[in-house]
């Protein structure tokens, strides 16, 4: 599965620790991906837990970071996704929380 979501794109840097790692486009244009070690067992659906970042880095505009997890969100429900649930920290959309035609749960933010 990790070469399905990784082709092309290259480590990014300060973000390859042992249990976790984020990838880049190296050109800039497509999202920042991340892959964390879940600390536990898989006792039931996913052994790996994907967040596709779409908002860049913080410093963020808001109002334009939520427009753009909207958009990939959008997106991926057109392309068969399923979403499940939007999680806000303090009244701001922190993340997206999605279902792939598998029923692989993963996160847009």
């Amino acid at each position: 599965m990790a070469t399905r979501w990784t082709l092309g794109y290259v480590l990014e840097p300060g973000f390859d620790e042992p249990d976790n790692a984020s990838i880049i486009d190296p050109d800039g244009v497509g999202p920042a991906i991340g892959f964390l070690l879940a600390p536990e067992p898989k006792t039931a659906k996913n052994r790996m837990h994907v967040d596709v970042r779409v908002a860049g880095e913080p410093p963020w505009d808001l109002a334009e970071r939520e427009a753009l997890i909207r958009a990939k969100v959008t997106q991926l429900v057109g392309a068969g996704a399923t979403e499940v649930r939007s999680e806000h920290y303090d009244g701001v959309l922190g993340h997206v929380v999605l279902l792939d035609p598998e029923g692989n749960e993963f996160c847009v933010a």
